[in-house]
């Protein structure tokens, strides 16, 4: 190796004759030389080495040769150019280096450059220009450090900024912002601007309180909020803010203080949520605590005189001799007695439904019996307007799983109903069938019927159809609303329908056939969970959020997920990803998850796969429908997340049972 000599002789240089050996400078040129040589050669983190003016290389140093992998044998004499990319050297960036080298003195670089065995490295390189005591430029010093390491990790970096921020950007129910150390506004997401208005040209340099009411501003409340955040890290309110066009929305509000890793204050995140839905449901949920309070106040107070006057109809009862005017008008307020007891036990029941205070006494239940004691209740009314109740049961029994007496209620107030609204000497039907693996009843009638537009408010509370000319058609407007609930109750639905005013009434009344105990679909959360291998999960939902935040939370617990956001997606994928776990949404367009799960079935390589459908529907009878489909569980949403596990743990064991 040649090293470079930092300190060129000259001619003036040469020791006189009479000077002393010892004080003669080329000796201590040669031992610096050779010093520095040595420096350069125990040096390998960086590749240093010499240039001559045309860029031939004419020395090389150990960092050199394990840097770039050739040997000074090898290298001596090429030109430094093969160290470059080939597109580099097409558009002459070795020459335009050397050049600016020359003009300037020193070059510096970083770029991809290319080893012995054809892999690159990311390098910051300094070209320094070698000049001889009259300017000339005689060569170069290259020093060449190889930066991929850092350079992946500020490039990991990067995109990790990138994903983060592209996440932000992307949030549309949060309003999720920065401010500057003075309030601010420096950021901008979508559901910043969706929330309060603002794009991000209007806004971004504006000062947040923009956002408060005039008299929080003038109160000093966006200062006390960003003090509070700056001295103990983090403030969260609720209150009124402000949107672009002047509305007002409730809104919770976190403000984060962000500090660099020399704790100076760098500014504030911000993240608001509007909660006027949420607050507005609180509202009409304490103004359903106030009117279920009412309804059981008033029931009661009802009660205390009814009392006294059925004990004084008893007594009327016993008299004999009472002339016909008497009889007539004692049988007359007994009607109606019983008819005010009816509405107040009516009363007592919505309040203690719209108070989840309803217990049902589930047992197996004829849907014949069902309907021979509600005409019985019934008789009372249906007698006094001359009414018949035809009744058409399929042979065979009916058996849901039901409250006898609920069910008995909600066919007496039926045909309590029916008897109100049909001509007197009439006739109301009561039909029965099997339809869908359900039990139905129909209560059908030929009176006055009921207007399109009414239809779907029938089943609301103390709704009544005003336009019935029917005598006597009064009441509170609980009856059907009583009917609904308790029918609901059951996992069952009721329906109105009618051809219009004057053409009838028609209610049906569907409820869950009662089924043999349920086996794998219906198992629930165990009170410990152990650790669950890695899974391979499949999760197949067309509402991307519920899929992408799902297929987050299974990752952190260190499974393998995949998303499929149809149903053909997912017999796309299924194949080559053999999952041990398919998640399947049943409420999917194009092709449903009874769809999806009828294809999945039929590919030999999901064999030992386990299927699970998530819906919302969560009646005996949806359970009963996943479970002929071919379904292993059965999850309503929500999802909690100890049932979940639960699940994946169902998993692993029948993973365990097929390996071993």
């Amino acid at each position: 190796m040649n090293p470079p000599e930092v300190f060129p002789a000259d001619d003036n240089d040469e020791p006189s004759a009479a000077a002393p050996a010892s004080l003669s400078s080329a000796p201590k040129r040669v031992a610096a030389s050779v010093d520095y040589g040595m420096l350069v050669q125990a040096i390998e983190d960086y590749a240093i080495f010499l240039l001559d003016a045309t860029g031939h290389i004419v020395s090389w140093s150990a960092g050199a040769q394990k840097l770039k992998g050739y040997t000074e044998a090898e290298i001596i004499g090429e030109h430094f150019s093969r160290f470059y990319t080939a597109e580099a050297v097409a558009r002459g960036w070795p020459t335009y280096e050397l050049q600016q080298a020359s003009l300037t003195g020193r070059f510096e670089d970083e770029g991809w450059r290319v080893r012995k065995d054809g892999t690159t490295f990311w390098s910051n390189v300094v070209i320094t220009a070698i000049r001889d005591p009259n300017g000339k430029v005689t060569g170069f010093a290259k020093i060449t450090r190889d930066l991929s390491a850092q350079r992946a990790y500020l490039e990991a970096l990067r995109q990790s900024e990138e994903r983060f921020r592209l996440l932000v950007d992307s949030v549309k129910d949060y309003a999720i912002f920065m401010l500057d150390p003075d309030g601010n506004v420096v950021s901008w997401n979508a559901g910043a601007a969706r929330i309060k208005g603002y794009s991000r040209d209007d806004i971004v340099g504006r000062h947040f309180s923009t956002f408060y009411p005039p008299e929080d501003v003038a109160a000093g409340k966006p200062a006390r909020e960003l003090a509070i955040a700056r001295q103990i890290g983090h403030v969260e309110d609720e209150g009124w803010r402000v949107r672009k066009d002047g509305t007002t929305f409730w809104a919770n509000v976190n403000i984060t203080a962000v500090y660099d890793e020399t704790k100076h204050l760098r500014g504030f995140a911000k993240v608001t949520r509007d909660l006027t839905e949420r607050r507005q449901r609180e509202e009409l949920e304490r103004s359903g605590d106030r009117m279920r309070t009412f309804l059981a106040t008033l029931a009661h107070e009802l009660r205390n005189p009814l009392a006294p006057v059925r004990n004084a109809l008893g007594v009327m009862q016993l008299e004999t001799g009472l002339s016909p005017t008497l009889t007539r008008s004692r049988d007359m307020i007994d009607r109606q007695v019983t008819h005010l007891t009816r509405l107040v036990d009516d009363l007592l029941d919505v309040g203690r439904i719209m108070s989840d205070k309803v217990e049902l006494r589930l047992t197996d239940v004829d849907l014949a019996e069902v309907v021979a004691r509600g005409i019985e209740a019934a008789r009372p009314f249906t007698d006094a307007h001359e009414q018949r109740v035809v009744v058409h049961l399929p042979q065979d029994p009916v058996v849901v799983r039901g409250d006898m007496t609920r069910l008995v209620q909600v066919l007496q107030n039926l045909l309590h109903n029916a008897s109100k609204f049909s001509p007197v000497g009439g006739h109301v039907d009561v039909q029965g069938r099997i339809e869908h693996r359900m039990a139905v009843l129909e209560v059908r009638d030929e009176g006055c019927g009921i207007p399109v537009r009414s239809l779907d408010r029938i089943f609301e509370l103390f709704v009544q159809e005003k336009d019935s000319q029917t005598v006597g058609a009064g009441g509170l407007g609980i009856g059907l609303t009583l009917c609904k609930s308790l029918v609901e109750m059951h996992g069952g639905s009721i329906l109105a329908s009618s051809e219009g005013v004057g053409c009838g009434s028609c209610f049906t009344v569907s409820l869950p056939l009662a089924v043999a105990p349920s086996t794998a679909a219906d198992w629930g959360p165990t009170e410990a969970n152990s650790e669950v291998a890695p899974l391979r999960i499949l999760l197949v939902d067309d509402n991307r959020d519920s899929a992408d935040s799902l297929a987050m939370l299974l990752e952190l617990k260190g499974h393998t997920v995949r998303i499929a956001y149809e149903g053909q997606q997912a017999l796309d994928v299924a194949p080559r990803f053999a999952p041990h776990l398919a998640v399947i949404d049943l409420a999917m367009p194009k092709m449903d998850g009874f769809a999806t799960i009828a294809g999945l079935h039929a590919m030999p390589e999901l064999g030992n796969t386990i299927y699970a459908a998530m819906t919302g529907f969560g009646h005996a009878s949806d359970r009963e429908r996943t479970r002929e489909a071919g379904f292993d569980a059965h999850l309503v949403k929500p999802v909690e997340l100890a049932l979940f596990d639960d699940l994946l743990a169902l998993v692993e064991a029948r993973r365990d049972g097929v390996r071993s």
